[in-house]
């Protein structure tokens, strides 16, 4: 009960700070409008669907963009330990996007696949792909030497020696990396909604500050910023039950 009340202290003085500052009139209503009214938006956007269907919209973009992103950087990170020699082949590539900004790309990606879902996944790709790759690889080559030599002892295959192996030893860095990737994956998709979507909260936040709606902007970043808890308390669960073994 302590650590609830904790946890959900620092929004109820966020929330009592924003009511002061909103009923003594410090900040303009049309710049930062009153709780109440941010409330009633809210309740008359879940009502309408309006805020479920541009939430499903921008869930259902980030996890097709992360499936891929996650399925690459398995396929990947296996290639390099089965056929180290390929690793040299693009390796360079990797580097460079990995150093260069998913958002800076889009105009380009626009121009050759247009306003469509393409762009927007190939951005999710780009933007997660990297802490799962980079923590997936690091995972696999830092297994334990005895254990591979017991493996070899046994008989086991290349194959047999990633997936009973270096895959078990290799979870935890796995998981977190998903847990980053995930993450980057909803920054991206916010991003690419403002610049080129007609749906999503990206575009609902943009549409909202064009049409001068300060409510609905605050609602879009508190939906965002939601739904960023509940993935992120997924994988938190999946991660608990998949490595009950360090918790013993």
């Amino acid at each position: 009960m302590k650590n609830k009340i904790q946890a959900i202290l620092p929004f109820l003085v966020v929330l009592l700070l924003w009511k002061v500052v909103t009923d003594r009139g410090l900040w303009s209503s049309y710049i930062l409008p009153p709780p109440c009214r941010v409330w009633e938006t809210a309740l008359h956007m879940v009502r309408s669907g309006e805020l479920a269907k541009h939430i499903a919209i921008s869930l259902r973009r980030i996890l097709w963009g992360f499936s891929w992103a996650f399925v690459a950087s398995c396929v990947l990170s296996s290639l390099n330990l089965l056929f180290p020699h390929l690793r040299r082949c693009y390796s360079g590539v990797l580097e460079v996007f990995r150093h260069v900004p998913p958002l800076s790309l889009i105009p380009l990606l626009i121009l050759w696949f247009g306003i469509g879902e393409l762009p927007k996944t190939l951005i999710i790709v780009l933007a997660s792909f990297f802490p799962m790759y980079l923590n997936m690889d690091d995972g696999f080559r830092r297994c334990d030497r005895k254990l591979l030599e017991v493996g070899r002892m046994l008989g086991f295959t290349s194959w047999q020696i990633l997936w009973q192996i270096r895959l078990p030893a290799a979870l935890p860095g796995i998981l977190t990396g998903l847990r980053v990737g995930m993450g980057y994956s909803l920054r991206a998709i916010i991003g690419a909604e403002m610049i080129a979507a007609d749906s999503g909260l990206g575009y609902m936040i943009l549409d909202a500050q064009a049409m001068s709606r300060s409510d609905k902007v605050i609602i879009g970043i508190l939906a965002i910023g939601g739904l960023g808890l509940v993935l992120d308390g997924v994988f938190a669960l999946v991660e608990r039950r998949l490595l009950r073994y360090e918790q013993n």
